[in-house]
């Protein structure tokens, strides 16, 4: 069932939303060669701490991390570790999500570490934009797969695939609620979009064919011809005047 949400409502969504965006350009900024994915971990989880949340994706079913930290090909859900050392030219997405005052807020972001090839920049910037474009159909009126449809249509687009196996979800006093929100699909089709919808959009894009699997650790997912994948989120509230994005750093 999904849970339309009152404007008060969504303004704790912002707060919970605020922290998150807020510790993830932290996060970001602390990206550079050399840096390990579980020294990102350990600051994310105490700046949650400090802001007074709770870490989202600790020990969710089983996870280890606070955040899903995953390197290259790994699409997502990569874990942090002290011994995973990030190099010159990688790239690294960043998924991380807080609970705060009893609501989630849930966002992704892809980084540079030290110069990267031009290929890799481009795939950071087409899927941001295409994160952007699937933003833009979270208007009431509109159909859930007109989001999937703007994702799609602008990525391949450029030459690039989209992963089918994980998708975007309605958000709120849980981290998954309905709807399922697929970076993929035909335009006029699905459900009616309405006025107190909070969905999580996350196009996760491969440079190369958009078939993955998941690694023995049971978590990480790796595209299977090793392509680069990037990954951009947003927690995303439609409302009267159309979509406002709630993961915007404070």
């Amino acid at each position: 069932m999904i849970q339309l949400k009152s404007i008060e409502e969504i303004e704790k969504m912002r707060a919970s939303g605020r922290i998150v965006g807020t510790i993830l350009k932290e996060m970001g900024e602390r990206v550079r060669p050399g840096v390990t994915t579980g020294e990102l971990d350990a600051y994310a989880e105490a700046r949650t701490l400090e802001f007074g949340a709770i870490p989202a994706f600790k020990g969710y079913h089983g996870f280890p991390g606070t955040v899903c930290i995953s390197v290259n090909d790994e699409v997502v859900h990569g874990i942090p570790s002290t011994k995973r050392v990030l190099q010159e030219g990688d790239i690294v997405g960043l998924d991380f999500g807080v609970i705060f005052d009893g609501w989630y807020g849930d966002s992704a972001r892809t980084f540079a570490v030290g110069k990267i090839a031009d290929s890799a920049q481009k795939l950071l910037n087409v899927t941001e934009e295409g994160l952007l474009k699937g933003i833009e159909q979270c208007r009431e009126g509109s159909r859930l797969f007109d989001i999937g449809h703007a994702v799609q249509n602008f990525v391949e687009g450029h030459g690039y695939s989209v992963v089918r196996e994980f998708v975007g979800h309605g958000i709120g006093r849980a981290l998954h609620e309905d709807p399922q929100v697929p970076n993929y699909g035909p335009r006029g089709k699905g459900i009616p979009l309405k006025v107190g919808m909070v969905l999580a959009i996350e196009p996760m894009i491969n440079m190369g064919r958009p078939d993955v699997k998941v690694l023995k650790d049971g978590w990480t997912a790796v595209t299977c011809d090793r392509s680069l994948s990037a990954h951009f989120e947003h927690t995303v509230a439609i409302t009267e005047s159309g979509p406002q994005i709630l993961t915007l750093a404070i």
